[in-house]
């Protein structure tokens, strides 16, 4: 049965592996390159659950959450001009966020799995993408959360400006979560097409 997963096992440990390199490269002034590649791990889930059911989507994010785990232990060893790569905080949030957000896709996604084929994909990954965006970033960069980690320094993030450089003035953080979220959003539209071709094609072949 371990071998049947196989597949979902490796595409979930790559994108986590692939998602915490790309975040060190900016793209634009909001984005790193890490968020176009994260929301893939839904995509992942929803097939895995879809064609497997939900124990076995459960092992997958199982999976990609010790492999996040153990990408977060490895940066916070990495130094750069500023720091550790990653932070205690960052860590944190994203592990849970990661945890948090696929179980509840999962969850969401057996629950509406009877109904048309891209009610469950798509709810599941809309709620999932929202709950892991607010989770990530208010934990990892929230001054309201700063006990989490005195000693690291996010006040860069918690400087005020117009939202995504037009809005009304919020702190960087939010402007940051809000081009995450809508990253996350479109991908969960665009998903739905190689969703559709890889389950038909699981799914003809057992």
């Amino acid at each position: 049965m371990t071998r049947t997963y196989l597949p979902g096992i490796i595409a979930m440990a790559a994108i986590v592996v692939a998602s915490n390199i790309l975040v060190q490269f900016l793209y634009g002034q909001w984005l790193t390159w890490g968020a176009f590649t994260y929301p893939l791990a839904f995509l992942v889930t929803d097939v895995m659950n879809r064609v497997y059911g939900q124990a076995a989507a459960r092992r997958v994010v199982l999976v990609g959450f010790v492999v996040g785990l153990i990408c977060s232990l490895i940066g916070t060893q990495i130094v750069g001009e500023f720091g550790p790569m990653v932070t205690i905080r960052i860590a944190i949030g994203s592990g849970l966020a990661f945890l948090i957000a696929q179980l509840l896709d999962v969850a969401i996604f057996s629950a509406l799995r009877d109904g048309k084929w891209w009610r469950a994909p798509l709810a599941s990954t809309l709620i999932g993408s929202t709950v892991d965006t607010i989770l990530f970033f208010s934990i990892a960069f929230s001054g309201a959360l700063s006990f989490l980690s005195p000693s690291t320094d996010v006040s860069w993030a918690a400087e005020t400006l117009p939202l995504l450089g037009s809005g009304p003035v919020a702190p960087l953080w939010v402007s940051l979560a809000v081009a995450d979220w809508a990253v996350k959003l479109s991908l969960a539209l665009i998903a739905l097409v190689p969703f559709r071709l890889i389950t038909a094609r699981l799914l003809s072949g057992r």
